[in-house]
């Protein structure tokens, strides 16, 4: 009875924290994202309040949250939209991965960490956060908006990267033979491919699984069935070694019709709550007592992964044909780095790899995640400064004084 008093109290204090935060940030007209993280430090380890009873909960209910946002994401968009946008935008995806792995290859090795630590902090700098990112856009209200097709199509290459990634990193840091990590990295990817053909090719039957519209006509049976095969998805899909973000992400385009309006309305506040604790467990898993020693190396690769982020989303929306202002938003929103990030130095750190290795990674989603959702919100009006500035500059140019 004391535990669960002791849970009901924490986890009280924890949302009605974060509800200030919230309402806070909507005050300012700016994501609550980096109040979330920032508060999530004062509840973890080494903060202000420790949770102790509670976390456990918390830390499945951040889960929860990444699949309910990724599976939001996904009813927007159908799965033609999706095929297009895939096969438009295959060559910006290896664009980006390959120039955001860079810097955390070039600083795992400049840092005398070795090859292994080398692939690892790779993965980590390359790929961005789905459920931030998602959170970010809706917060903002750029759903709808042209480039977003783009932002979303190169998440979900990067989702599809990691499927084969992951595999290929758990083998490595288990020091398995060739053989045994093909066959893991085959059988991820052949369970990828049958739910993508599954979303593509049988939208409808599974449809009919959520809801009927001659015999379903309740709220109540619209989200217990469609939560239920999200979740159930979801966990074949990471027991096959597949992000259970993709899954629940392909669930959402696989709904359609009536079932996937229906399906974001009763779901919404469930996203909204759960993707709150989300963000508060990064701040959770950091120490902040080990940032200190990190923030340098952090910072610098911080900087670096906004700069190739922006640079990367900007080509990617050039080629979709975006205007200007469009293809700063998209390189923008893909600046943000999370849950995918987390997951990789963790399997690092069970390892053994470097003792080093988990702060730093921790302190860099840390700002990643604090810049990710800053830089979406205020790239419009730095682009518009400075382009006021620049013009105002070339009218005001040098003068040419003297005889003629």
């Amino acid at each position: 009875m004391h535990d669960t008093a002791t849970t009901f109290l924490e986890l009280g204090a924890v949302l009605f924290v974060l509800g200030v935060l919230g309402h806070l940030a909507s005050r300012f007209s700016v994501s609550p994202i980096p109040l979330y993280l920032v508060a999530g430090l004062a509840f973890g380890h080494g903060g202000l309040v420790p949770l102790g009873a509670s976390e456990e909960f918390i830390e499945i209910g951040a889960e929860l949250g990444v699949i309910l946002l990724l599976l939001t994401l996904g009813l927007e968009y159908t799965a033609e939209e999706l095929l297009y946008g895939l096969r438009r935008q295959a060559s910006a995806g290896v664009l980006d991965l390959t120039v955001n792995a860079v810097p955390g290859v070039v600083a795992a090795l400049v840092l005398g960490w070795g090859p292994l630590a080398a692939v690892v902090m790779g993965g980590v700098t390359a790929i961005s956060s789905s459920g931030i990112i998602a959170k970010v856009l809706g917060d903002l209200g750029r759903i709808g908006n042209r480039e977003t097709p783009v932002v979303l199509s190169v998440l979900v290459l990067e989702d599809l990267a990691m499927a084969a990634y992951l595999p290929v990193l758990t083998a490595l840091l288990a020091h398995h033979t060739l053989a045994r990590g093909s066959l893991t990295v085959a059988v991820a990817l052949g369970a990828l491919v049958a739910v993508l053909y599954i979303a593509l090719r049988h939208s409808e039957k599974v449809t009919l699984l959520v809801y009927s519209a001659r015999s379903d006509r309740n709220d109540e049976v619209l989200l217990l069935r469609s939560l239920g095969l999200t979740m159930f998805v979801a966990g074949v899909a990471q027991r096959m070694q597949v992000s259970a973000a993709v899954g629940a992400f392909l669930v959402g385009i696989a709904l359609s019709g009536p079932v996937a309006v229906g399906a974001r309305e009763v779901l919404t506040p469930l996203r909204d709550l759960f993707a709150a604790v989300f963000f508060v467990v990064f701040g959770l898993q950091t120490d902040p007592a080990q940032i200190p020693a990190a923030l340098p190396a952090a910072s610098l690769l911080a900087v670096s992964g906004v700069i190739t982020k922006v640079a990367t989303g900007w080509w990617a929306a050039r080629r979709a044909g975006i205007a200007s202002m469009g293809r700063y938003r998209a390189g923008a929103a893909l600046v943000a780095r999370g849950e995918f990030s987390i997951v990789i130095a963790g399997l690092a750190v069970a390892a053994g790899v470097n003792a080093k290795l988990g702060p730093l990674a921790a302190c860099y989603v840390l700002l990643m995640a604090v810049l990710g959702p800053l830089a979406a919100r205020f790239v419009e009006p730095t682009v518009r400064t400075f382009r006021r500035w620049s013009q105002t500059r070339r009218r005001s140019g040098p003068t040419v004084t003297g005889d003629v």
